[in-house]
């Protein structure tokens, strides 16, 4: 049943990529449903804090679908978010909530489970966390922090013993160096058609 479950959440994980690398709104929907295999696959596998971190995404993606969709007024027609860049205060702020969250994840796996990975684990969660942030407000830099988290998210993987996740979070570490440049692209587009 995992492997059932891995490998359909591995090709809803790349409608995801795909979606999410051409800044189209529906990799929000793609982001309901992963989220739900991943709580089983997660859990079974005693990979907490991502199992725990699947709930938030749920979340965030509602309200990323929302953000991103919604109309911005402004002048006489109505536009959607843009893609920008993040600023100095996004930026400490993030990196802020990132050790916060890393410390408390980590405290909770070393206290409250039986995690054989709390560091790593509590870390890409926290980051994760961020990330899916940084995402639903449109920042570029997102795909710089996703960058870190799926590099870091293969080894732990491979160590559980999970076949297609370290292949699809291998594929989401090369992507995210691409999708960083592809939005800085369509982010220069968008500021020409301004001006």
């Amino acid at each position: 049943m995992d492997l059932i479950l891995e490998i359909l959440a591995f090709v809803v994980g790349l409608l995801y990529l795909y979606w999410e690398y051409r800044a189209n709104p529906k990799f929000w929907i793609a982001s309901l449903v992963m989220p739900c295999i991943s709580l089983w696959v997660y859990f079974s596998k005693g990979i907490y804090a991502d199992f725990a971190i699947n709930i938030y995404y749920l979340l965030i993606a509602i309200y990323g679908y929302w953000n991103w969709t919604r109309k911005i007024p402004g002048g006489k027609s109505k536009k959607t978010l843009p893609i920008r860049h993040i600023n100095w205060r996004v930026l400490v702020g993030s990196s802020i909530s990132v050790m916060a969250l890393w410390a408390f994840i980590a405290w909770v796996l070393i206290n409250f489970t039986d995690s054989t990975i709390p560091y790593a684990d509590g870390f890409t969660t926290a980051l994760s966390i961020v990330a899916m942030w940084l995402g639903a407000q449109k920042y570029a830099e997102q795909w710089i922090a996703w960058l870190i988290v799926d590099a870091v998210t293969v080894p732990i993987q491979l160590s559980k013993g999970l076949i297609f996740y370290p292949i699809l979070y291998g594929i989401y570490t090369v992507i995210a160096i691409y999708g960083y440049r592809n939005w800085l692209r369509i982010m220069k587009t968008q500021q020409q058609k301004v001006e």
